[in-house]
């Protein structure tokens, strides 16, 4: 930023920073080690009164009168008073502390007292610049509510908003419940390539980048999935990854192009192990995240109490047209799903308009945990067929408050059923689906040497957190979500 730029308090505040180094005092170079936390203090004060404390953080307000001040400083915990007084402090340091702005960080030491008023506080006795803060929080910065620039600047948000702070120890402690949960169980986690040759694993569209020296193209990874299964393949029998996905797709409040997912897979395993498994697993975070399976979610109460409802994909759709699928035609099905209202491709195969039909019209009506089971093939390139009816698959979905929340098969480990479905999915790409998965002949070779029966689930971990943070959006539990760039 240049000089003519600067506001009239930045300009005041460079000035503070030029007159303070004119003194010696570089306040980017302070050393200070707390020793004490604000809340730590504040939950300790009985058997801390008296006793000398050491906390830093940022100056959140200050008041003074005459020859005392008072002021708040906030950390990572929370905030805590501090009392000045010029005859504890000494007169030149207290003129220095009253040279203090909000935003600025220090670091102070002093005893810990109650005042009159009863507010537990520090009575300082020295303090430390640690960092000077040129730039003020924006105005009514407490409880910032500027949603663009809570996202864009979301150092500013973790500042005004203690809420922001805590949904993402949340987060935190939500895969730690995760890792903990598959790690108790015998999964190993593992970490497979973000840079791929083949895009797979997912109906998407890839974000693509070169590799010079061998100057070849590559794929941000679309899932991790093809990778993870050629691990079972070499006898690792329960794996998971936690980790990025990029997917070159559109923004809303349920998408970002860059995400987090859980994906893990067990031999000898099938998805009704996986539905056993999500519902146990998701129960556990509940009841250790929030302390219950009944959570709140944008007003309604949402029930993760296992065994969740259970629901065929094609029961769902017919309750929906109102007539059998079963017998009926792409066109006597998609003159149906038309009357109603739902939206089709030209010549849209029976697959299609089923899950045209479900996506349009089933999917925002399940609310509570649901699971949705037995899709059909031609959408579920990498899940094994059904005996009894081998158009449709072992398939689920996992729905929560009418989002998608996971997608789980029974593996495919036929590799001649594999290499026919990736053929049909690269006839679609030759016709310009870009979504469609690209033949993966190493996958095929991996299969051919045998893959242990096994049930796959992914799991969307960003979803999952807005259920437990009651968040709207998924850019409120991404710390940096992606946005479109504006003019500076």
């Amino acid at each position: 930023m240049n000089h003519q730029q600067l506001s009239e308090q930045e300009q005041i505040r460079r000035e503070k920073l030029a007159a303070l180094r004119q003194q010696g005092i570089d306040p980017y170079r302070g050393e200070f080690k707390p020793d004490s936390s604000a809340q730590w203090i504040l939950d300790q004060f009985v058997q801390l009164e008296g006793s000398r404390r050491a906390v830093a953080g940022r100056i959140i307000s200050i008041r003074g009168h005459g020859k005392a001040s008072f002021a708040h400083l906030q950390d990572r915990t929370g905030k805590i008073q501090l009392y000045v007084k010029q005859d504890v402090l000494g007169e030149e340091a207290y003129q220095l502390f009253q040279q203090l702005d909000i935003g600025d960080l220090i670091g102070v030491s002093g005893e810990v007292f109650r005042t009159r008023r009863g507010e537990i506080s520090i009575k300082v006795e020295k303090f430390t610049y640690l960092a000077k803060a040129l730039t003020p929080l924006p105005e009514k910065w407490h409880g910032l509510k500027d949603v663009e620039l809570r996202y864009r600047q979301r150092y500013l948000d973790l500042i005004a908003n203690p809420q922001v702070k805590d949904n993402f120890i949340r987060r935190s402690q939500i895969i730690r419940a995760i890792r903990a949960f598959l790690d108790k169980r015998g999964f190993l986690e593992v970490e497979t390539p973000m840079m791929q040759p083949i895009p797979g694993g997912a109906a998407a569209r890839p974000f693509i980048t070169h590799h010079n020296a061998l100057d070849i193209p590559l794929y941000l990874r679309i899932a991790p999935e093809l990778y993870l299964k050629r691990l079972l393949v070499g006898g690792l029998e329960r794996v998971y990854e936690i980790n990025r996905n990029f997917r070159n797709e559109g923004i809303s409040t349920k998408h970002n192009p860059e995400f987090t997912m859980l994906e893990l897979y067990q031999a000898y395993a099938d998805y009704h192990d996986m539905m056993k498994l999500m519902e146990e697993m998701v129960a556990e975070i509940s009841e250790e995240v929030v302390g219950s399976l009944k959570v709140e979610y944008q007003g309604v109460t949402l029930d993760f109490t296992p065994p969740w409802r259970r629901l065929s994909m094609v029961e769902a759709v017919e309750e929906v047209l109102g007539i059998s699928v079963e017998g009926s035609d792409a066109q006597k099905l998609g003159a149906r799903a038309k009357e109603i209202g739902v939206e089709l491709p030209e010549d849209a195969s029976v697959a299609a308009v089923i899950n045209e039909v479900f996506e349009q019209k089933v999917e925002e009506t399940l609310i509570q945990p649901t699971f949705v089971y037995d899709y059909p093939v031609e959408i579920s390139p990498l899940a094994r067929r059904k005996t009894d009816n081998p158009q449709l698959t072992e398939r689920f979905e996992a729905f929560v408050y009418g989002r998608e929340l996971a997608n789980a098969f029974s593996e495919l480990n036929d590799p001649i059923d594999q290499f026919q479905r990736f053929r049909e999915q690269a006839k679609e790409r030759e016709q310009g689906n870009e979504e469609a998965q690209a033949m993966d002949y190493d996958y095929i070779r991996a299969l051919e040497y045998g893959m242990p029966p096994a049930g796959g689930l992914g799991i969307g971990i960003d979803r999952l957190v807005m259920l437990f943070v009651d968040a709207a959006s998924i850019r409120d539990v991404i710390l940096f979500p992606l946005l479109k760039p504006r003019d500076e």
